[in-house]
């Protein structure tokens, strides 16, 4: 069974797309069009219940659901690409700078910004709407600059983010280094420089045609 991939265009699946391809594997893909609710609709749910994505089905048929369980067992089933190291301090470090990615720097800042209103309280007038709306994705934009101030810290001068090799950390730093660059925030030097330095991978300008950009 060919792996199954459901993903949407410049979403954060889009760093699963690379590594997809990075690994050169046969997969399918299944576009989700959130706008349109199909992560909601029952033969998405019957695959993954979360109603998340990214979600990529494996050859036995069972289901993985989320950017992090994904990019480690695509890295685990291929060691020979090194997309996490052999070594255990290093494969926790890029662990955990692919967990601050996707769990902080999207999941606590992006979403403010994409997905304001899933934190408004409810009953709200509309100039109150107005008020909030403004305040959470401020926080938001606040929690996006004061974390990839954090991941500039420890980024190396030049290289890619833990050392020589593209890793799985990379993959996800990209997408969120792709969506402050949609949204007009500011990416310190070190942080611009690897996303630059991403952006030059054959692969991933591949995967940027593919998704619709250019």
């Amino acid at each position: 069974m060919t792996l199954q991939f459901h993903m949407t265009p410049g979403s954060c699946t889009t760093g699963i797309h690379i590594l997809l391809e990075e690994l050169e594997l046969p997969f399918q893909v299944n576009i989700v069009n959130l706008p349109a609710g199909d992560h909601q609709k029952p033969a998405y749910l019957a695959i993954n219940p979360k109603g998340t994505i990214p979600t990529l089905v494996l050859d036995d048929g069972s289901a993985l659901t989320s950017f992090p369980s994904i990019a480690y067992w695509l890295a685990r089933r291929h060691p020979r690409k090194r997309l996490l190291s052999d070594d255990p301090l290093l494969a926790a470090r890029t662990l955990e700078l692919m967990d601050y990615a996707v769990d902080t720097v999207h999941g606590q800042g992006f979403t403010r910004i994409f997905t304001t209103e899933r934190y408004l309280p409810e009953g709200l007038s509309t100039s109150d709407t107005a008020l909030w709306t403004a305040e959470i994705t401020a926080r938001g934009q606040a929690i996006v600059r004061e974390s990839f101030a954090v991941i500039e810290a420890g980024l190396p001068e030049t290289s890619y983010a833990m050392g020589p090799e593209f890793t799985i950390a990379d993959a996800a730093l990209f997408y969120v280094f792709f969506w402050a660059r949609k949204t007009d925030i500011p990416l310190p030097p070190r942080c611009q420089a690897l996303f630059e330095r991403l952006r030059a991978r054959p692969i991933v300008h591949q995967v940027l045609r593919e998704e619709g950009y250019r």
